[in-house]
């Protein structure tokens, strides 16, 4: 949680709206019907676009940057739309992911840039993205796929009014989740050996890639990486890809490179895994070593840090907890916003004292419209908030503890408890935490990869994750002088 983007509510892209028309697939040739004028993909990218900023942020490494954006304007190009107005971002997520938006955006994680091993299997998966794009998979899926609640978040939704809530991360999280049909993911696969073999790249390194991905769905205590669970692997895309690569490099001879160390030494110093500097919880705390205040979070509840806010759940979706900025340089300025932005009723509120820190406490509902434009009569369902707004380090914090009436008061204590358990970290040991990074080394005698890693000193426990992230297994043979990843701050 960077807490650098101010919370606010942004409108639901609607696709309801938009006719129907047959058109010619730029990639296939053939006449379709679809739901997305190629004017609305491009609407679409860009409304949606500072949700998915707001929701993971941008990871801030320009040489990185430069790179991505080279390689994808030369890739778009040659691509089959070559004329949409292509964007090319690293988010800053150690999720292993990479993803489309109709348009033209194209996002990989600074997870999914630490795990390849060179420039060639990026440009496969760079390829795949863009062929998402130019096949217009997401004008030809269903539009309620690309806005559908996932993860976390749909657990902690308790009613379509409270959902307003969470509608900047909901619609980035969204379009992160995007699934697409076994045909469309063929399809893309094919193009993108095409597009990264057009562009002078060894495609055969594509098919490596997904190797990875499966060794760390199958990594004990590890989750699907989400580029694997949002993209189905029909089983044998592996193997359908290598074969892919080798046709089209056997009907057209040449040249194709694989620029394995100067993708190493680009990546030399990523950030690898979560980053504490942003947020992290242990021992049932959550810290922000970099804004300096910590809250408690309820023992067995579910929860998700993000640029944008953090928020937890109790794991029966009965209640949840929201915390972010405020909009507001004085807290009845705050408390105003709050109010108007998230069509509360106030009930009571009264100005206090959290650990030495200026608030305002307020207890709300959430007004629902009747269908004659008034607002309904509050029922056992109606949405009741707990809000606390405290003025600390310069900015204004909002703390929301959500419920549905007829279980508020059952929550209230524990709302309460996180809210008047914030304060601020003074341990060195929280402040000063660092995150791991990739850190290049070479390789000093040859023998394995096993061999390299101890020679680096890397611990025991870390030798199966990180012959991962080179892409190799422990047992390999490395040779002296040629690169290899380990982790170190």
């Amino acid at each position: 949680m960077k807490m650098k983007y101010a919370f606010r509510i942004l409108p639901a892209v609607v696709a309801a709206g938009m006719l129907a028309g047959c058109s010619k697939n730029p990639v296939t040739g053939k006449k379709e019907i679809v739901f997305m004028s190629e004017e609305k993909e491009k609407a679409l990218g860009a409304e949606s676009h500072p949700s998915i900023v707001a929701t993971m942020g941008i990871y801030d490494d320009k040489n990185l940057q430069s790179f991505i954006n080279e390689k994808g304007m030369a890739m778009a190009k040659i691509s089959h739309r070559p004329e949409l107005p292509y964007k090319f971002f690293i988010v800053d997520s150690p999720v292993v992911n990479a993803f489309a938006v109709p348009g033209g955006y194209v996002y990989f994680t600074r997870g999914i840039m630490a795990h390849f091993n060179n420039e060639a299997e990026f440009a496969g998966v760079l390829g795949h993205e863009i062929g998402h794009i130019t096949a217009r998979h997401s004008a030809r899926q269903q539009t309620s796929q690309i806005f559908g609640q996932v993860g976390l978040a749909a657990g902690m939704i308790l009613s379509p009014q409270v959902r307003a809530m969470g509608e900047q991360a909901q619609q980035a999280l969204g379009l992160l989740f995007l699934s697409y049909s076994r045909d469309h993911e063929t399809e893309s696969d094919k193009i993108g050996v095409d597009y990264s073999s057009k562009i002078g790249y060894d495609a055969k390194e594509m098919a490596d890639f997904f190797g990875t991905l499966k060794r760390i769905s199958e990594k004990a205590g590890q989750s699907i990486p989400t580029f694997q669970s949002t993209h189905p692997d029909p089983g044998d895309r592996m193997s359908k890809v290598s074969k892919l690569a080798t046709q089209y490099q056997t009907e057209h001879p040449g040249k194709y490179n694989v620029n394995r160390d100067a993708y190493l030494r680009k990546i030399d110093g990523i950030i690898y895994g979560n980053d504490p500097q942003q947020g992290f919880v242990e021992n049932n705390t959550f810290y922000h070593p970099s804004l300096k205040f910590q809250f408690p979070v309820p023992s067995g509840w579910q929860y998700e840090n993000s640029p944008a806010q953090f928020q937890m759940a109790a794991k029966d979706g009965k209640s949840m907890m929201l915390f972010t900025l405020a909009q507001g340089k004085r807290l009845e300025e705050a408390a105003q916003t709050v109010v108007k932005n998230y069509g509360l009723k106030v009930i009571d509120n009264e100005k206090a004292t959290i650990n030495g820190n200026p608030a305002i406490v307020m207890t709300s509902q959430q007004v629902e419209q009747g269908a004659n434009g008034q607002a309904a009569a509050a029922t056992a369902n109606t949405i009741q908030v707990a809000t606390w707004l405290i003025q600390y380090g310069g900015n204004i914090y909002a703390i929301h503890g959500v419920a549905a009436a007829g279980n508020f008061a059952a929550n209230a204590g524990q709302f309460r408890s996180v809210a008047q358990g914030f304060k601020s970290v003074s341990d060195g040991n929280i402040l000063n935490r660092q995150p791991e990074r990739i850190r290049i080394k070479t390789v000093q005698r040859d023998g394995t990869l096993r061999d390299a890693l101890k020679d680096a000193n890397q611990p025991d426990n870390k030798l199966d994750e990180l012959a991962i992230i080179n892409g190799m297994a422990l047992t390999d043979k490395v040779t002296k002088g040629s690169l290899f990843k380990t982790l170190g701050k």
